[in-house]
């Protein structure tokens, strides 16, 4: 049997992908349009008189949200199965959006838009993700691409939606009308999609068969914390520059607020267009390799927003490349989740690794209040950016030989506690001159 599912190795139960491909993009860029939040800072601030970094932390809120949400996706799918928990993630997500029209506080904005909303989008995004690369197992990059580049693109797309609702209607109509837009868009899109169910994970390009790991067995590895380092990078690198990049801006190369407010928009694009082209080329040219590169050139973008003397050119083509690679990495890791530690619980392990997204959200906005300004933190940036370089030079996937010799070392010192309690308890006997009998209705001494 394949990797992919039992519908493709039974003639009766064939299943046409490209269905399954359009639903997960459905899904994905329905999912994606909670990255317009910053559209509506402002006028909720404006309208019920809340400071804006107060407003702004409900996203901070369902960053975090969205990442821990991962690490139970897997169990959930498990226990309900692909559609109806895509199905019932839309709905609380729709619900959340629409809920959030009606708040006149900022502990129900958090709750709501922040908490609920949040783990409903982290769910519904690591299941129909990882459910769609055990479908193509042999394009697993491209697939990547195609997955989280939709949820990119649902993000670029509601930036103008969005906000010509928001300036049409009011935020708390907006608010409502863009629940119920993505409550339809995740619902139906879920109706499209088939579950994969992976029985074996296929021999990779070198010829080699992954193993399967559990969650338990991965976070043996060295490899599991090496790769959280390169993906906690990775993030904090993309999320400090796309919540910053409009004041870098303005205070690093002197641009106007308009003429900065274009880096987001920029962004956004070659955030996208990252996730398109290097997903497709970790499947031809390796996936270390893409990541090793795109973290040299975030290297050398971070250094350049911290020594040179910043033009409009030089900040914007800085800018474009960090957001390029960001995307590009966010991409790649799903892929190099699966070949290092299988197709089967991919998911469930990808959702552990994922919270290095949440931590780099997080830890960059604690670094810059920190080191109070935006080149220091740059400078944090790119010292681990040089370190995650090396170890996605250096690292490679655990081999079957790897895992035998851990499971053989573990095995043979119990045989050897085990053997060592035995002679010990022989040793005691013979001091007593006779043995102590087992109770056997207590089965105690």
């Amino acid at each position: 049997m394949t990797a992919i599912s039992k519908a493709n190795d039974n003639p009766s139960m064939q299943v046409n992908r490209l269905w399954i491909v359009i639903g997960t993009i459905i899904v994905q860029m329905g999912l994606g349009t909670i990255y317009t939040w910053s559209l509506f800072n402002q006028p909720l601030a404006d309208k019920f008189g809340w400071e804006l970094g107060s407003t702004a932390m409900t996203f901070s809120i369902t960053s975090f949200a969205l990442a821990f949400a991962t690490l139970f996706s897997g169990k959930l799918q498990d226990k309900f199965g692909i559609r109806k928990l895509i199905a019932a993630s839309g709905i609380v997500l729709g619900v959340g959006l629409m809920l959030s029209s009606q708040v006149t506080s900022l502990g129900l904005l958090y709750l709501v838009a922040g908490l609920l909303v949040g783990y409903a989008d982290g769910t519904a995004y690591m299941s129909s993700l990882s459910n769609l690369i055990k479908w193509f197992p042999k394009h697993k990059g491209l697939m990547s691409g195609v997955s989280v580049g939709a949820y990119g693109t649902g993000s670029l797309i509601f930036k103008y939606i969005n906000g010509a609702m928001i300036e049409s209607r009011g935020v708390s109509q907006a608010f409502l009308i863009w629940g119920i837009i993505v409550l339809a868009m995740v619902v139906f899109g879920s109706f499209l999609i088939r579950e994969a169910v992976v029985a074996a994970t296929p021999a990779s390009a070198s010829g080699i068969r992954v193993k399967d790991f559990t969650v338990k067995e991965m976070l043996k590895t060295k490899q599991a914390y090496l790769l959280f380092v390169v993906f906690f990078t990775a993030c904090m690198s993309g999320l400090y520059l796309i919540g910053s990049v409009k004041d870098i801006g303005v205070r690093l190369a002197g641009l106007d607020v308009a003429t900065a407010a274009n880096a987001v928009a920029m962004i956004a694009i070659f955030n996208t267009a990252g996730r398109l082209i290097l997903g497709p080329l970790s499947d031809k040219v390796g996936r270390l390799k893409v990541v090793s590169g795109a973290l040299l050139v975030t290297f050398a973008a971070v250094m350049v927003l911290s020594f040179a003397t910043l033009t409009y050119p030089l900040f914007f083509a800085s800018v474009a490349a960090i957001a390029f690679c960001f995307g590009g990495n966010i991409t790649v890791f799903p892929a190099i989740v699966s070949d290092f530690f299988g197709l089967k619980n991919q998911g469930k392990n990808y959702g552990v690794i994922y919270q290095g997204f949440g931590l780099g959200a997080l830890s960059a906005s604690f670094i810059a209040a920190l080191l109070g300004g935006f080149k220091p933190t740059f400078l944090v940036i790119g010292v681990l950016c040089a370190i995650s370089f090396l170890i996605a030079v250096w690292v490679k996937a655990p081999t079957a030989a790897q895992v035998v010799s851990e499971s053989s070392s573990e095995a043979a010192a119990a045989g050897e506690d085990g053997a060592g309690k035995d002679a010990r308890g022989k040793e005691a006997q013979g001091k007593d001159g006779k043995g102590m009998r087992l109770n056997p209705q207590t089965k105690g001494i």
